[in-house]
């Protein structure tokens, strides 16, 4: 969290905070120090150090905030060095994990460490969802699972990565082991 409370957001320019993306991903801030307490090096978030001094009060430099030095400030340190929020990826890779296994699951998991991006990640009424999202049309592996949860209209998280020319569609049920079905890419 930053100083003022909102969460951290994507990397954008030397001013903004935000994650670096990739297997062991930490925060990434811009260096900065106080401008009449030169020496210790602090990380900038949304107008202040992490610690709080105001950005009125610091000189910010071109490179990254590095916690493992020793000239570092302790609080900005303790703020940048606990766990990293996990990506959508993380979360979805986990979750396929323990999906019906399969090729499909195998080929999505190999893809999301490939770096694959989630590009879209819903809840709701399953029917609605396979209708709108999903769109059984287009299903081309994997679409006799989907008829039997759609039939049951339980609750359902849906997630879609595109890699390539393949859409893989996640059907995580809320009371059953998700499974992974692919689909023809839409617009």
């Amino acid at each position: 969290m930053a100083p003022d409370g909102d969460r951290l957001t994507a990397v954008r320019g030397a001013e903004t905070d935000g994650w670096r993306p990739g297997p062991g991903r930490r925060p990434f801030f811009a260096l900065c120090e106080e401008t009449d307490a030169p020496g210790t090096g602090h990380g900038l978030s949304k107008g202040a150090s992490l610690c709080g001094v105001p950005r009125e009060r610091l000189t910010v430099y071109r490179g990254p905030f590095d916690p493992t030095r020793d000239t570092a400030c302790p609080a900005c340190r303790a703020r940048t060095l606990g766990d990293p929020e996990p990506t959508p990826e993380d979360l979805l890779r986990h979750r396929v994990r323990g999906a019906v296994p399969g090729p499909l699951r195998e080929e999505l998991l190999g893809v999301l460490k490939q770096g694959a991006r989630v590009g879209l990640w819903v809840d709701g009424r399953a029917a609605e969802l396979v209708r709108r999202h999903a769109r059984p049309g287009r299903i081309v592996e994997g679409g006799t699972l989907v008829e039997a949860v759609v039939r049951a209209d339980w609750r359902l998280g849906l997630a879609s990565v595109v890699h390539g020319t393949r859409e893989f569609l996640v059907f995580l049920p809320q009371d059953g082991r998700p499974f992974v079905a692919r689909a023809e890419p839409g617009d």
